[in-house]
């Protein structure tokens, strides 16, 4: 009785994922006060010609900075120019503001980047063993940080990056643009970030991140790179963002393996609205694979996925473990799209060989629904694993225009669930005849995302 009570309560205040209402987590804003110290980065020396380093400058004014945490906090403007950099810090308390034409450019010498050990829920760089290279901008157990501005922009210059990733040359694991590592409320909106040498944005152990209204791209050829990867953190909202990667647009992450397992903090209550993605060989939406951690707990809605080789994938594989679970996608525009929706059980690699051959992943409670789709070659590709089937995965008003190259619109494998009202007709594993279970799921998904 105190279930359906629960579940009448829910569906009078139901989430309406139809450009009315979400009660998601980007309803909630975070909230700033002005920073009452202001300084210009050309106070410490800093050079905006493209050619001079002024990695020293940025750090020096930094901590500089850090003396007004307990005043208020500070801002660091960067006026026009091209700022050339290496890695810096950023501190708590701090606003760091480009002003239009305002350019920071990642040196293309690696030693201006440093190295880092790797993360403990990866236990290794997720490209090569061992540690990694430091990101161009970092944060580490900071609070109240702000990156924001009049639409300047950090530039990567990642295409050597890029070169030597290809050509099997680095001894490290590349370094993203912007990371975050085991901060809350963090703030980055109205800037462009462009080359990034593999993540563009990677908030890591993090609480509260809000990312909004920023531009993000890389080239089509660019190898593997990444626009926004929230990865085991919680309370995010991505928000009005346009993003065209050569691998994946956003993707959920939350550790590897029996690291991710014994780290055991899971990417959960996240929000992502009003999106353009675009991602030219993995997924413009991507969950996983490296999901160890768990992943739960995702509202995504009003987005638009084009010319992309996958809009929406969830990826795991065994020795994975952990879960991807009650996630609900709605009010999709697809266009040019070689696969609408994929779940793939045998998807990525291991950090060595301790991983649990017995550690089965778990994906389940998942919602698609509200989707158009034009010039699709292949509607939906799921392949469960034996094991550990795929269940509870529920299409609900769903068309795609199927393009004449394909020849059977959906696969699948290992994997149940429920349909209404989606074309193509799905495969038999997902028409289970009892669509009120899709609406008790469904609205058990707008339950979980109301109370949180």
């Amino acid at each position: 009785m105190a279930v359906a009570l629960l579940l009448l309560w829910a569906l009078c205040n139901a989430i309406r994922v139809n450009g009315e209402q979400s009660n998601g987590r980007c309803d909630y804003k975070l909230k700033f006060n002005p920073r009452p110290h202001s300084v210009s980065i050309q106070e410490f020396g800093a050079i905006g010609d493209g050619k001079t380093l002024n990695t020293i400058a940025f750090r020096n004014a930094i901590f500089y900075l850090k003396s007004f945490a307990d005043k208020g906090g500070a801002q660091l403007y960067v006026p026009p120019g091209r700022w050339l950099t290496g890695s810096f810090n950023l501190t708590s308390h701090l606003t760091l503001f480009l002003e239009k034409d305002a350019i920071i450019l990642g040196s293309q010498d690696p030693s201006h980047w440093g190295i880092v050990e790797p993360l403990p829920s990866y236990g290794r760089g997720i490209e090569l063993p061992g540690r990694r290279y430091r990101s161009l901008v970092n944060g580490y157990m900071l609070r109240d940080v702000v990156i924001t501005g009049d639409n300047g922009t950090i530039d990567g210059q990642g295409s050597v990056w890029w070169e030597w990733f290809t050509s099997h040359s680095l001894n490290y694991t590349r370094p993203h643009l912007v990371e975050f590592v085991s901060s809350e409320y963090v703030l980055v909106s109205n800037i462009s970030l462009l080359n990034a040498p593999a993540y563009n944005i990677h908030p890591v152990y993090c609480s509260n991140v809000h990312i909004h209204n920023i531009s993000v791209y890389a080239p089509p050829e660019s190898p593997y790179t990444v626009g926004i990867v929230p990865d085991s953190s919680d309370n995010i909202c991505i928000e009005d963002c346009n993003i065209s990667m050569g691998h994946d647009a956003i993707a959920f992450k939350s550790g590897w393996d029996e690291y991710g397992i014994a780290y055991g903090r899971p990417t959960t209550i996240a929000h992502v609205r009003r999106v353009d993605l675009r991602s030219s060989t993995g997924s413009s939406l991507a969950f996983g694979s490296e999901m160890s951690g768990g992943i739960s707990d995702i509202l995504v809605e009003e987005v638009h996925l084009y010319d992309s080789l996958t809009g929406i994938e969830f990826r795991t594989t065994i020795g994975r473990g952990g879960y991807i679970k009650e996630i609900m996608i709605s009010d999709v525009d697809l266009l040019n799209v070689n696969t609408s929706f994929a779940a793939i059980g045998d998807y990525g690699s291991h950090p060595d060989d301790k991983f649990d051959p017995d550690a089965f992943p778990v994906l389940e409670k998942i919602t698609l629904q509200n989707i158009i789709g034009t010039n699709i070659t292949i509607a939906g590709n799921f392949k469960g694993i034996e094991e550990s089937p795929f269940t509870f995965i529920c299409l609900s008003n769903i068309s795609l225009s199927i393009n004449s190259t394909s020849l059977s619109p959906w696969q699948c494998s290992y994997v149940s669930g429920f349909s209404e009202s989606v074309f193509p007709e799905p495969c038999p594993e997902l028409m289970n005849s009892s669509t009120s279970s899709c609406g008790i799921l469904m609205l058990e998904l707008q339950f979980y995302n109301i109370i949180l």
